[in-house]
């Protein structure tokens, strides 16, 4: 057990600017998991952690203790575990893992998802848990999109991560053209209601940005262009919001 007392430390600077820096995630390769749930749905799904980083005070926690016997462990005092934990109540716990790698060429889903500039981290993190939870296989994160892996997107998604293929920096404009099945997009001006269309086949929905929605260009490329009814006084629909409503309209003709 190797233990961590000053910020001179070059494993506590590396470890800190993983929780900061999208682009230091991007070069490692790796990221910071915060707390037993995610740290227990990454052991779960065979992702083993390269490191358990505990807080001192933490350490006769009964929950945390049986890390201790199959990981490699280091051991920093309350101040430094806190300065790099991504939350404002630390848990006591961080794994340091490896992001898992995607081969999106040789990924034909039955069920997924395109996100276009999706850049709000709590929606990205609610809108890969409602592809986990309903069963969709694969999600398809254009350019522009939120840094999935970060600590942010981590916790909005409640291990969402581990259960499906997330794919980054994809060319979804070609994805979406090449789709071997339905793609659909959410648009105010669409002619047909998401509940009158078929979607027990090969499907792909396509979200777009918060602000601008999507893209004329991608739009085009869809073969389905419909809405979702909103007799209420709103003019849209959250993204997450959205995408959950699509996502299970699947799952409830398909169950």
């Amino acid at each position: 057990m190797k233990r961590i007392a000053s910020r001179d430390n070059s494993l506590f600077k590396m470890l800190s600017k993983l929780e900061s820096s999208a682009r230091q995630r991007r070069e490692t390769g790796k990221t910071l998991l915060d707390g037993m749930h995610l740290v227990t749905a990454a052991i779960l799904s065979r992702q083993k952690p390269e490191l358990i980083i505990l807080r001192e005070s933490s350490l006769d926690d009964p929950e945390i203790r049986p890390l201790m016997d199959d990981h490699e462990i280091v051991v920093m005092n309350d101040a430094l575990f806190n300065s790099i934990s991504p939350v404002k109540h630390p848990t006591g716990v961080l794994a340091l893992i490896s992001i898992p790698e995607c081969d999106q060429g040789e990924s034909r889903p039955e069920f997924c998802v395109f996100l276009e500039a999706i850049q709000d981290p709590g929606n990205m993190g609610s809108i890969l848990r409602s592809v986990a939870a309903s069963g969709a296989t694969d999600a398809f994160l254009s350019k522009g999109c939120a840094d999935p892996w970060s600590p942010k997107v981590l916790r909005a998604g409640m291990g969402a991560h581990f259960g499906i293929r997330v794919h980054v920096e994809s060319d979804i404009h070609e994805l979406v053209r090449n789709f071997e099945g339905s793609t659909i997009v959410m648009t105010l001006a669409g002619s047909v209601s998401l509940f009158d269309l078929d979607l027990k086949g090969r499907t792909g929905f396509v979200i777009g940005n918060e602000g601008a929605g999507i893209s004329q260009e991608l739009c085009a490329l869809a073969s389905i262009r419909c809405r979702i009814p909103m007799p209420g006084r709103m003019e849209s629909l959250n993204a997450a919001s959205a995408a959950a409503i699509c996502l299970f309209e699947r799952v409830r003709q398909t169950a």
